[in-house]
């Protein structure tokens, strides 16, 4: 090999590399240019979600004030000691709003039957008649949107009757 060539070869060798590198920029340049476009998105996605929670929010108090306007005319009714209607007032913001929620897939959890711990929370067990296990009192409804449960039914659970005790 001669020098003219050696020096050829070198020639191309740092023209290759001169160009690679060049590609490797190039490469470079769009991966962190992606990475800006994937992280604008993200944060476009969490503004929207944002906004579709607020929409939501905004359209489900504006259905729940109706029922506070009614509620607040069963306080006045309160007010001026007039019982009947007091009762009727607040039997009608309790129907309203059942109704609401139920419009918005809220269900009330089922309490007949037997202890579930998915959708029961026992707070005591009680000796009784009734089957051991079995729910047989409710301290408060619990409610499911859909198939999640957003607060689990609070219960007394049945549990196996007190042996009575002998005078051995």
């Amino acid at each position: 090999m001669t020098d003219e060539e050696i020096q050829e070869q070198t020639e191309e060798l740092e023209q290759a590399e001169e160009s690679g590198g060049d590609e490797v920029a190039a490469l470079e340049d769009r991966l962190l240019r992606l990475a800006a476009d994937f992280e604008n998105f993200k944060k476009r996605a969490a503004r929207d979600r944002e906004e579709y929670v607020t929409l939501a929010n905004e359209r489900l108090i504006g259905e729940l004030l109706p029922i506070l306007d009614d509620l607040e005319r069963a306080l006045v009714a309160a007010a001026e000691h007039e019982e009947a209607q007091l009762e009727d007032g607040v039997r009608l913001v309790h129907r309203s709003l059942a109704a609401l929620l139920e419009r918005h897939g809220v269900q009330a959890i089922e309490t007949d039957g037997m202890f579930d711990p998915h959708v029961h929370e026992a707070l005591l067990t009680q000796p009784s008649e009734a089957e051991e296990g079995s729910v047989i009192d409710v301290i408060q409804k619990g409610y499911k949107l859909g198939e999640r449960v957003v607060r689990p039914a609070r219960v007394v659970v049945a549990a196996a009757p007190q042996e009575p005790e002998g005078d051995g």
